[in-house]
């Protein structure tokens, strides 16, 4: 089970609309990154943090052991699991020198995640600006660059080469001076994730389902034309939240002239 996603980049395109700022997620069995490694385990204080949250969420049940370790992964990953007992949580590197009622509003989430309680908005808001904040998202986005991998394949398909999309719109809409980014096909035919902007490491990625001879030149263009307004108008902050679509932004994207076709192509996968 896991925390906020708090990446610094947009979230991938859900098949049917575009997507709005991130929510929670959750995963049962979170996927450990390769080269993730225990890095040191709680001190006794944090332990006793989760205690605390556990006797507010289970004022009744006795208190599960707890397994709590930080560990180094690629982005600001907060897991919980109940497995054989014991409860296992691995929190990122990053959040081991965060202020304590950052730690008490991360125990209270995961904990009511876990056992399906109401979470305090009070606690959720903490944890949001704090991760939300400019340092905590320069340290993020750094760790994404030095930990994270990559994986590319090619820009070009069998039936559209994104180079080429890209540098017909970076001249319709954009003057010619947006710098190209590295753009590739995705792996697999994704449908649920259609295309994203990974600013970590400069590249725009869009799902191969897409490159097919049926696929109508306007929803490829839209797809990337989308992407290519993230490199123009970055991620920013607002009272502690994270702002992917601006008013620009949308103001912008509404001057693509066949956006309703490829809309409406989009909601027929």
């Amino acid at each position: 089970m896991q925390l906020f996603s708090s990446s610094a980049t947009p979230s991938l395109f859900p098949v049917h609309e575009l997507p709005s700022s991130p929510t929670p997620s959750l995963k049962s069995r979170p996927r450990k990154p390769r080269t993730a490694k225990p890095k040191s385990t709680a001190s006794t204080s944090l332990i006793a943090v989760f205690e605390e949250q556990y006797r507010e969420l289970r004022p009744r049940a006795p208190i599960t052991p707890l397994d709590i370790r930080f560990r180094r992964f690629t982005s600001l990953n907060t897991t919980i699991r109940l497995r054989e007992g014991r409860l296992h949580v691995r929190l990122s590197d990053l959040l081991e020198s965060a202020p304590d009622h950052v730690h008490h509003a991360i125990a209270h989430i995961l904990l009511a995640k876990l056992y399906k309680k109401p979470i305090a908005s009070a606690h959720a808001d903490r944890y949001r600006r704090h991760v939300s904040s400019e340092a905590i998202s320069r340290q993020a986005e750094h760790i994404r660059q030095t930990r994270g991998r990559k994986r590319l394949s090619t820009p070009t398909g069998h039936h559209y080469d994104l180079n080429e999309v890209f540098e017909s719109l970076n001249t319709r809409f954009f003057h010619g001076l947006l710098g190209r980014p590295t753009l590739t096909w995705s792996a697999h035919h994704a449908r649920r994730m259609l295309g994203h902007y990974d600013a970590a490491h400069n590249t725009i990625v869009v799902s191969r389902v897409f490159d097919r001879p049926d696929t109508p030149r306007c929803a490829i263009e839209y797809l990337l034309y989308h992407e290519m307004l993230h490199l123009k108008h970055p991620v920013r902050v607002k009272a502690g939240r994270r702002c992917v679509h601006s008013r620009e932004f949308q103001a912008e994207e509404r001057l693509f002239p066949e956006l309703e076709a490829a809309k409406a192509y989009l909601k027929r996968l």
